[in-house]
């Protein structure tokens, strides 16, 4: 069975969805890049093994992701999973997880990447956003589409509406994603 990394900063709803969910593969490990986020809880409460970090404690990113490969390598992890990190991830994980980093993004990409995707969409007055899942480059939000959806915006909606109506179609959408990918890979395997 395949062993995935979620990665993520904050809640950890996405990262609650996926635990939920029915797919192919074992949630083994959370990484965290915000000690005590309430994504722990979630990763406790699910007897998953979290790795916590707190990113100015390294001299540099090479450092704190030499030290999240060796839990990765550690658990034999096969994906990493992106649920809500907020660091764009770098050449040491890229190039030992090469095609195998997926990411969540609140927006139609290349539309509003970054920081507040959700609020960028808003502030544009755009009649319809959405979510995208990607696979990792070095860029932010850049990489390969897996998938997309369109949210529409009512002109009566506020952002907070906006962003529920994203956060419930990210919940279904991703974990359905992350199905489609570990099938086509355990396809190309057979």
């Amino acid at each position: 069975m395949m062993k995935i990394a979620v990665f993520a900063s904050g809640n950890g709803s996405n990262f609650q969805s996926l635990v939920e969910a029915n797919i192919d593969a074992s949630i083994d490990l959370l990484v965290c890049d915000k000690p005590g986020a309430y994504v722990e809880q979630r990763a406790e409460k699910n007897g998953i093994d979290i790795f916590s970090f707190s990113a100015k404690k390294f001299p540099s990113k090479a450092d704190f992701e030499e030290k999240i490969l060796a839990e990765l390598r550690q658990r034999n992890i096969d994906l990493l999973v992106l649920a809500g990190y907020m660091r764009l991830v770098g050449p040491t994980l890229l190039s030992e997880f090469e095609g195998k980093i997926i990411n969540i993004h609140p927006s139609l990409l290349p539309s509003f990447p970054g920081l507040d995707a959700i609020g960028q969409a808003f502030d544009a007055n755009v009649k319809v956003s959405g979510v995208t899942i990607h696979f990792v480059d070095a860029g932010m939000d850049t990489g390969p589409i897996i998938a997309q959806e369109p949210v529409k915006i009512e002109e009566k909606d506020t952002k907070e509406d906006v962003q529920r109506k994203i956060q419930a179609l990210e919940h279904d959408l991703y974990p359905k994603t992350i199905q489609h990918v570990i099938s086509q890979w355990q396809r190309s395997v057979n």
